[in-house]
Protein backbone atom coordinates (compact mmCIF):
# COMPACT_ATOMS: atom_id res chain seq x y z
CA UNK A 1 0.00 0.00 0.00
CA UNK A 2 1.20 3.28 -0.99
CA UNK A 3 1.79 6.44 1.94
CA UNK A 4 -0.05 9.47 1.33
CA UNK A 5 3.75 11.26 1.03
CA UNK A 6 4.50 9.07 -1.47
CA UNK A 7 1.19 10.06 -3.95
CA UNK A 8 1.70 13.58 -3.43
CA UNK A 9 4.15 14.46 -6.67
CA UNK A 10 1.32 12.36 -8.73
CA UNK A 11 -1.63 13.57 -6.87
CA UNK A 12 -2.26 16.94 -8.92
CA UNK A 13 -3.52 17.30 -12.35
CA UNK A 14 -1.06 19.45 -13.74
CA UNK A 15 -2.55 21.32 -16.70
CA UNK A 16 -5.69 22.72 -14.82
CA UNK A 17 -6.58 25.42 -12.68
CA UNK A 18 -9.79 24.62 -11.78
CA UNK A 19 -10.23 25.72 -7.91
CA UNK A 20 -6.04 26.33 -7.32
CA UNK A 21 -6.35 28.92 -4.44
CA UNK A 22 -3.84 30.55 -3.65
CA UNK A 23 -0.61 29.15 -1.82
CA UNK A 24 -2.06 27.95 1.54
CA UNK A 25 0.01 30.46 4.09
CA UNK A 26 -0.02 29.23 8.43
CA UNK A 27 -1.86 32.12 8.49
CA UNK A 28 -4.43 30.75 5.90
CA UNK A 29 -4.72 27.58 7.97
CA UNK A 30 -4.92 29.16 11.75
CA UNK A 31 -7.93 31.35 10.20
CA UNK A 32 -9.60 28.26 8.28
CA UNK A 33 -9.06 26.04 11.73
CA UNK A 34 -10.72 28.82 13.31
CA UNK A 35 -13.55 29.53 11.31
CA UNK A 36 -14.71 25.82 11.17
CA UNK A 37 -13.78 25.05 14.62
CA UNK A 38 -11.68 22.09 13.77
CA UNK A 39 -8.12 20.90 12.97
CA UNK A 40 -7.95 20.11 9.94
CA UNK A 41 -5.89 16.84 9.46
CA UNK A 42 -1.67 17.22 8.91
CA UNK A 43 -1.71 14.63 5.74
CA UNK A 44 -4.64 17.22 4.06
CA UNK A 45 -2.52 20.29 5.07
CA UNK A 46 0.50 18.44 4.04
CA UNK A 47 -1.09 17.92 -0.05
CA UNK A 48 -2.86 21.58 0.33
CA UNK A 49 0.66 23.03 0.61
CA UNK A 50 1.82 21.73 -2.42
CA UNK A 51 -0.89 22.94 -4.08
CA UNK A 52 -3.66 24.86 -2.49
CA UNK A 53 -6.97 23.17 -4.19
CA UNK A 54 -7.75 22.05 -7.52
CA UNK A 55 -8.24 19.23 -9.93
CA UNK A 56 -6.46 15.81 -8.76
CA UNK A 57 -5.09 13.69 -11.74
CA UNK A 58 -6.57 11.41 -13.50
CA UNK A 59 -5.25 8.03 -11.31
CA UNK A 60 -6.75 9.11 -8.49
CA UNK A 61 -10.30 10.56 -9.43
CA UNK A 62 -11.81 7.92 -7.89
CA UNK A 63 -12.41 5.69 -4.54
CA UNK A 64 -13.65 2.06 -3.83
CA UNK A 65 -16.78 1.48 -2.07
CA UNK A 66 -18.19 -1.81 -0.28
CA UNK A 67 -21.89 -0.89 -1.48
CA UNK A 68 -23.57 0.64 -4.04
CA UNK A 69 -24.36 4.50 -4.09
CA UNK A 70 -26.67 7.10 -6.05
CA UNK A 71 -23.41 7.42 -8.51
CA UNK A 72 -22.51 3.94 -9.03
CA UNK A 73 -22.51 0.82 -7.80
CA UNK A 74 -18.59 0.45 -6.70
CA UNK A 75 -17.46 3.81 -6.67
CA UNK A 76 -17.29 7.10 -5.73
CA UNK A 77 -16.04 10.12 -7.86
CA UNK A 78 -13.05 12.38 -6.64
CA UNK A 79 -12.25 14.84 -8.80
CA UNK A 80 -11.17 17.83 -6.93
CA UNK A 81 -10.32 18.99 -3.38
CA UNK A 82 -11.31 22.32 -1.88
CA UNK A 83 -8.37 24.77 -0.90
CA UNK A 84 -8.43 27.26 1.87
CA UNK A 85 -8.75 30.69 0.15
CA UNK A 86 -11.11 33.38 -0.97
CA UNK A 87 -10.52 32.78 -4.97
CA UNK A 88 -13.48 34.68 -6.71
CA UNK A 89 -16.27 32.06 -7.63
CA UNK A 90 -14.21 29.25 -6.62
CA UNK A 91 -15.69 26.85 -3.68
CA UNK A 92 -13.24 26.52 -0.88
CA UNK A 93 -13.13 24.59 2.26
CA UNK A 94 -14.44 27.94 3.88
CA UNK A 95 -17.55 27.59 2.31
CA UNK A 96 -18.20 24.51 4.71
CA UNK A 97 -20.59 26.04 7.20
CA UNK A 98 -22.48 27.68 4.80
CA UNK A 99 -22.62 24.61 2.07
CA UNK A 100 -23.69 22.01 4.88
CA UNK A 101 -26.69 24.07 6.55
CA UNK A 102 -27.91 24.68 2.83
CA UNK A 103 -27.68 20.71 2.04
CA UNK A 104 -28.75 19.97 5.54
CA UNK A 105 -25.63 17.65 6.03
CA UNK A 106 -24.17 16.94 9.33
CA UNK A 107 -22.31 18.39 11.56
CA UNK A 108 -19.26 18.77 12.23
CA UNK A 109 -18.43 17.42 8.40
CA UNK A 110 -15.70 19.55 6.35
CA UNK A 111 -16.34 19.24 2.98
CA UNK A 112 -13.27 18.41 0.47
CA UNK A 113 -15.00 17.65 -2.67
CA UNK A 114 -18.21 17.51 -4.39
CA UNK A 115 -21.16 19.86 -5.75
CA UNK A 116 -24.94 19.58 -4.21
CA UNK A 117 -26.46 17.37 -3.29
CA UNK A 118 -22.93 14.68 -3.41
CA UNK A 119 -20.23 15.36 -0.71
CA UNK A 120 -17.00 14.09 0.31
CA UNK A 121 -16.14 15.63 3.67
CA UNK A 122 -13.93 14.96 7.18
CA UNK A 123 -16.29 13.72 9.12
CA UNK A 124 -15.92 14.94 13.18
CA UNK A 125 -18.51 13.21 14.69
CA UNK A 126 -16.83 10.25 16.03
CA UNK A 127 -13.44 12.15 17.31
CA UNK A 128 -14.68 15.64 18.21
CA UNK A 129 -13.22 18.94 16.41
CA UNK A 130 -9.65 18.34 17.01
CA UNK A 131 -9.61 14.53 16.86
CA UNK A 132 -8.63 13.16 13.22
CA UNK A 133 -11.19 12.78 11.51
CA UNK A 134 -12.60 9.99 8.92
CA UNK A 135 -14.12 10.75 5.70
CA UNK A 136 -17.24 9.88 4.45
CA UNK A 137 -19.84 10.13 1.03
CA UNK A 138 -22.70 12.41 1.97
CA UNK A 139 -25.38 11.90 -0.38
CA UNK A 140 -27.99 15.12 0.59
CA UNK A 141 -31.04 14.10 -2.12
CA UNK A 142 -31.58 10.53 -0.26
CA UNK A 143 -29.89 11.38 3.26
CA UNK A 144 -27.33 8.03 2.46
CA UNK A 145 -24.05 8.90 4.15
CA UNK A 146 -21.21 6.08 3.84
CA UNK A 147 -17.90 5.70 5.66
CA UNK A 148 -15.20 5.73 3.05
CA UNK A 149 -11.74 5.39 5.22
CA UNK A 150 -10.89 5.88 8.49
CA UNK A 151 -8.44 9.32 8.19
CA UNK A 152 -7.80 11.29 5.47
CA UNK A 153 -4.09 9.41 4.29
CA UNK A 154 -6.19 6.23 4.06
CA UNK A 155 -8.58 7.57 1.99
CA UNK A 156 -5.84 9.27 -0.37
CA UNK A 157 -3.98 5.97 0.15
CA UNK A 158 -7.41 4.28 -1.70
CA UNK A 159 -8.07 6.76 -4.49
CA UNK A 160 -7.86 4.80 -7.73
CA UNK A 161 -8.92 6.32 -11.26
CA UNK A 162 -12.15 5.99 -12.36
CA UNK A 163 -11.72 4.05 -15.56
CA UNK A 164 -10.80 0.80 -13.23
CA UNK A 165 -14.57 0.82 -13.17
CA UNK A 166 -16.97 0.05 -16.05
Amino acid sequence: MTRSNDVQPAFWDAGSNYGVQQPLTDQAVRDAERLLDVTLPASLLDLLRVQNGGQVTGARNAFRTDRPTSWSEDHVPFDHVMGIGHRESTVSLLDSPYLVEEWGLPSPVVLLSGDGPLWIALDYRACGRHGEPSVGWFDADFSVELALAADFGSFVEGLTSASDFD
